[in-house]
């Protein structure tokens, strides 16, 4: 090797080492696409029985949002073609028929989240405009309608701007949410740390499986993971990989700092039977914080930062679920597409998301009915067994085997799959 060619390889490096703007860009975009319905009712679910549950599940989160994480996007760099996505990296290694299984998977592992977003939204803003502001309550159909049709209007200017939009979201998002983690420890009731409440370890253990499927949700970014790792592949080349691990290992850092602080300051803030009726509502932890805590700050700032998290997690997810659904229509009947044209074709799946999305909106079924048994199991299968099973089967993947994180990571998929099933049961 030469001086210069050695010189320069220690520069890539530094690059590559060096945590920059940009990285701590994706970062953020990591965060934002994490933070948004899940995390508004994770309180809820993970806080229903007690503080202690609560700590298991904080040990186990961090590393399954990483470890997690981290193998999809090997995954994706796991591809020999510049530009390749889940679903053709997936089509690579394992056939045509494997890679629309795939795409299917992953469509339905992100559609149910903007159901979920829709009907979310819509009771966040209801709740707000009669208990905050004093209104008459709107009729449901008119209020969801107006409220799905801003958020998908966004799109019509363009991911570019949909991109400035939510990174300009996610830094108010950041400081407001640590803000009021903050503002409730005066509220906090320590008498739920006490040892005598800790559950016999059956009831524990049986507590965080239950709750598993829903830190799965909670905590899900992968709909941005393909594009970020397909970034650093471009800046970095051979380094991407270890880039990719970087950013989202500050990113999983920041969620589990940021959204766990947030989730033990509202269990200790508030007592089981409020938590049970805040299921019983419907509504996000901030809009029934902000109808118990008689402060304005609260009162304004709760269903802010709702709405916040709701509209910067929607876009990366209703995208997504667009590219799936476009896949999968692509792959089963081209010839339609072709017939039809690229512009009607595109109308139509906007048409489908906007009435699909209101419908629900309207029916206003249960929000943590509806990820623990459509989004969760769709999203395990995608991020925690299929990344563990093509670092079995893929070649190039064969240097992440017989790490301990595989193991971890396929039993957490397991476990939130068979926690759905047991709920069902």
């Amino acid at each position: 090797m030469t001086i210069e060619s050695s010189v320069l390889v220690d520069n890539t490096r530094i690059k590559e080492n060096n945590f920059n703007k940009q990285d701590l860009s994706w970062s953020l975009s990591m965060f934002g696409t994490a933070v948004g319905a899940g995390i508004l009712f994770l309180p809820i679910r993970a806080g229903l029985e007690g503080f202690w549950p609560l700590v298991l599940i904080a040990a186990l989160v961090g590393p399954m949002t990483y470890f997690s994480h981290r193998a999809l996007s090997r995954f994706v760099l796991s591809s020999s073609k510049e530009g390749a996505d889940i679903t053709d990296v997936v089509e690579e290694h394992f056939g045509k028929a494997a890679g629309l299984l795939i795409t299917f998977f992953y469509f339905f592992a992100i559609y149910p989240i903007v159901l979920i977003y829709g009907n979310a939204i819509t009771n966040t803003i209801d709740s707000f405009l009669v208990n905050q502001l004093g209104m008459v309550p709107l009729p449901r159909w008119l209020l969801s309608g107006v409220l799905v049709a801003m958020m998908m209007s966004v799109m019509v200017f363009g991911r570019r701007f949909m991109l400035t939009v939510t990174e300009l979201m996610v830094y108010p998002l950041v400081l407001i949410l640590f803000g009021m983690s903050l503002y409730m420890i005066p509220s906090w009731s320590f008498a739920a740390m006490s040892l005598d409440r800790i559950p016999p370890m059956g009831d524990l253990l049986m507590l965080v499986f239950l709750t598993i499927p829903m830190l799965v949700f909670s905590f899900n970014h992968s709909p941005a993971v393909s594009s970020m790792a397909l970034a650093q592949r471009e800046s970095y080349g051979e380094g991407a990989a270890d880039k990719s691990d970087a950013i989202l290992k500050r990113a999983s850092v920041m969620l589990l700092g940021f959204v766990m602080l947030f989730v033990f300051s509202c269990v200790l803030a508030l007592t089981p039977e409020q938590l049970m009726e805040a299921k019983a509502q419907n509504l996000p932890i901030l809009s029934y914080l902000a109808n118990q805590f008689e402060s304005p700050l609260i009162s304004v700032l709760g269903p802010i930062v709702a709405f916040l998290a709701i509209f910067s997690s929607f876009f990366g997810h209703y995208l997504g679920a667009k590219e799936g659904l476009a896949g999968i229509v692509k792959k089963t009947s081209p010839a339609v597409v072709s017939n039809m044209g690229e512009k009607k074709f595109n109308i139509l799946l906007i048409a489908f998301f906007f009435f699909s999305v209101w419908g629900i909106a309207i029916l206003n079924p249960s929000v943590l009915g509806m990820i623990e048994s459509l989004g969760a199991p769709f999203i395990a299968a995608i991020l925690f067994l299929m990344p563990i099973y093509a670092i079995k089967k893929v070649p190039s993947m064969k240097k992440y085997d017989g790490a301990l994180s595989n193991i971890f990571i396929a039993v957490m998929g397991i476990v939130a799959i068979s926690s759905i099933v047991h709920g069902l049961l």
